[in-house]
């Protein structure tokens, strides 16, 4: 399997992940970087090719959120690159992507006055090649390559995907929440045992305290700025966080019976909640029930925002987009407000290097803007993390449910990274990587068997783990819980189709009697008194094809040892009994009764008694000496298998 971060590669932003396995190629997500304004803000997409064939080299596109760090530059890879392959979302990313994409082009466009750009036709020419993926939906993007997505928590709608081409697997994260929150659910996935798990780090050397303090926190932060007479500048993205934190200050106003005014300034707010009221299977179980009386997105004290406002005295609350002080509201109203020392700035969320909320977090009490303005941050500045990104612990937990065979690290800080890869190899005992932008990590990935168990041979290796276990428990050792089973069997192996493989239990299978193919010329009897060996396949009927002409087949044989005495009582024979016969008899008749193949009986010149069943099943007894058990013989071609299977059931019933 082959892995290359285009973006977000020890770097934070335009996440972009090409992953090669089974011979197909996906890209995961495909974003833009907030920190820059040039060429660089989007993908290296010439490192997949130089001639623009996109199609022909990548298979499907998946998109895990609306964030524009992993979809802002879609259109540009679609509509002015040249890929017209299929783009798979959730349909909540489908809804609400162009909106965002929209709002971010107006204000690179027609406030900034960039060329070049992509247009609002673009963006409309791009959704039309998204195909819904659903949760815990496995869509075949073709006849060998699956995608299933799975609830990722971080903003409505996002998604984790897993991918399989053959025998080769990878879960993509985006972005993921371990924690519930007051409107979205905790992300979880099934344990698929994938051969890579490719995850964000963003918070990966952090351990938040509890929510709950997080909050108190935040509203005495917010209450005694307003209590002195100041602003507060809350910056963050229409969606997610914002609805969150308004939740937050929604209720915390009404308990306390504030009167300071609280604004909201994307006008994005009323599509919010059209999109929260349609997809609201996609928020926790508290939304789902106080919908039914109420919309908790409809804001009583929380009212919109008029540019004209930023010049008023007094106190005031203000939830200003976008997150990173970049661009647009947020950034305008911190020019303003920053000098003033008696306002706050609460950073809710991570900034991205090279942003003015990074720039400010980091101390500066100088920021230029751009080239041409710079402000003095006399503002009293908070970094209260209300992140939906997963802290290290939620990571850690998120490997545990994949349970993947490696691990590859994004969307982080490389020293964040690499503390998180030692401790991931030191718990998980797995390869973890942390590949930079453009370079090509391959990794080897292993075949797993499914295989159908015998109930014989995982009775007893059950009875001697547990045998295991009450030893070092007698030694005062600590015995771990039955995660993983060991078993020694033999393995028949499917046919690819609807036959698995199955593991038997040696006894189950006579280890001397091994399958054997042989061809029309291969260990031919040369002679008239001559016999094929015992588990070897001599010509018959079952092994010609059409024309009459012998063809290879595999036939297994196997041997079914019974105690004479036990099952001459059980059927109530006497001594003088012949007791083969009145077996072979009792197993006819069952048959007859139990299955639609016709049941033949025939006898040798010796009197030996053999029944068919179906073109290849017989079953004879075995002539027996002093030393020897009695026992039938068992043998099958390979091609009916599951008849076979039957047959063995009965005869099982038949002896006990």
């Amino acid at each position: 399997m082959k892995v290359v971060p285009l973006g977000a590669g020890q770097d934070v932003g335009r996440s972009c992940v090409l992953v090669t396995l089974g011979g197909k190629t996906v890209m995961f997500d495909c974003g833009m970087h907030m920190g820059y304004n040039d060429e660089r803000r989007f993908p290296d997409f010439n490192y997949i090719t130089t001639t623009g064939d996109f199609t022909s080299r990548i298979d499907a596109v998946v998109i895990t959120h609306f964030h524009l760090d992993h979809c802002g530059a879609l259109p540009h890879f679609t509509e002015q690159r040249g890929y017209h392959g299929p783009i798979y979302m959730t349909p909540p990313t489908k809804a609400i992507c162009p909106i965002l994409l929209e709002d971010y082009r107006k204000i690179t466009v027609e406030r900034k006055g960039e060329t070049g750009f992509f247009t609002s036709q673009h963006i409309k020419d791009c959704m039309k090649k998204v195909v819904p993926l659903h949760l815990h939906e496995t869509v075949w993007v073709d006849d060998e390559l699956e995608l299933r997505a799975y609830y990722a928590g971080h903003v409505l709608g996002a998604a984790m995907v897993y991918a399989r081409c053959g025998n080769e697997s990878v879960v993509y994260t985006g972005d993921y929440n371990m924690t519930p929150d007051r409107h979205l659910g905790a992300a979880w996935i099934e344990k698929v045992r994938p051969d890579v798990v490719i995850t964000e780090t963003t918070y990966g050397t952090t351990i938040r305290d509890s929510k709950r303090a997080r909050e108190r926190d935040f509203l005495e932060k917010v209450h005694s700025c307003v209590l002195r007479g100041g602003k507060v500048l809350i910056p963050c993205f229409a969606l997610g966080r914002a609805q969150e934190l308004c939740i937050l200050i929604e209720t915390y106003w009404e308990r306390m019976g504030l009167k300071v005014p609280v604004y909201f300034s994307a006008g994005l707010t009323e599509k919010a909640n059209r999109y929260y009221k349609l997809f609201i299977n996609w928020t926790n179980q508290k939304i789902k029930e106080s919908f039914v009386d109420r919309n908790p997105f409809d804001f009583k004290y929380i009212k919109p925002w008029n540019r004209d406002y930023v010049d008023l005295p007094g106190p005031m609350v203000l939830f200003a987009t976008p997150g990173m002080l970049h661009i647009g509201t947020s950034l305008e109203v911190f020019k303003k407000w920053a000098p003033d020392e008696r306002n706050m700035l609460i950073m809710p969320g991570y900034c991205v290097a090279g942003t003015v909320g990074a720039k400010v977090l980091s101390g500066m009490k100088v920021v230029d803007i751009d080239q041409y303005t710079q402000v003095n941050v006399n503002i009293d500045v908070q970094n209260l993390s209300f992140s939906a990104h997963a802290d290290a612990k939620g990571i850690m937990e998120l490997i545990r449910q994949a349970s993947p065979r490696n691990v590859v690290l994004v969307h982080g800080e490389k020293s964040r990274m690499t503390y998180l890869k030692s401790k991931i190899m030191g718990e998980f005992g797995c390869p973890c990587y942390h590949p930079a932008n453009g370079e090509l990590l391959e990794i080897e990935t292993s075949q797993d068997i499914k295989a159908l168990m015998s109930d014989q041979l995982f009775q007893e290796s059950w009875a001697k783990e547990q045998q295991r276990r009450q030893e070092l428990q007698a030694d005062g050792q600590v015995a771990e819980p039955i995660t993983q089973l060991p078993v020694r069997g033999v393995l028949l192996l499917g046919d690819g189709g609807k036959r698995l493989p199955r593991l038997l239990d040696p006894s189950e299978f006579d280890l001397d009697q091994v399958p054997v193919v042989s061809g029309p010329n291969d260990n031919a009897p040369t002679g008239g008194d001559q016999q094929a060996p015992a588990g070897a396949i001599a010509e018959s009927p079952a092994a010609m094809d059409e024309s009459g002409t012998a063809s290879d087949t595999v036939v297994f044989s196997t041997r079914k040892v019974f105690d004479e005495a036990a099952v001459a009582k059980r059927m109530g024979l006497d001594a003088s009994a012949d007791l083969s016969h009145a077996i072979l008899a009792a197993i006819s008749e069952l048959l007859t009764i139990d299955s639609e193949q016709q049941v033949r009986d025939s006898k040798g010149a010796d009197r030996s008694q053999t029944i068919e069943v179906g073109s290849s099943i017989k079953i004879s007894a075995q002539p027996t000496d002093n030393d020897s058990l009695p026992a039938l013989l068992v043998s099958w071609a390979w091609e009916e298998e599951e008849l076979a299977t039957q047959v063995l059931v009965i005869i099982n019933r038949v002896l006990g």
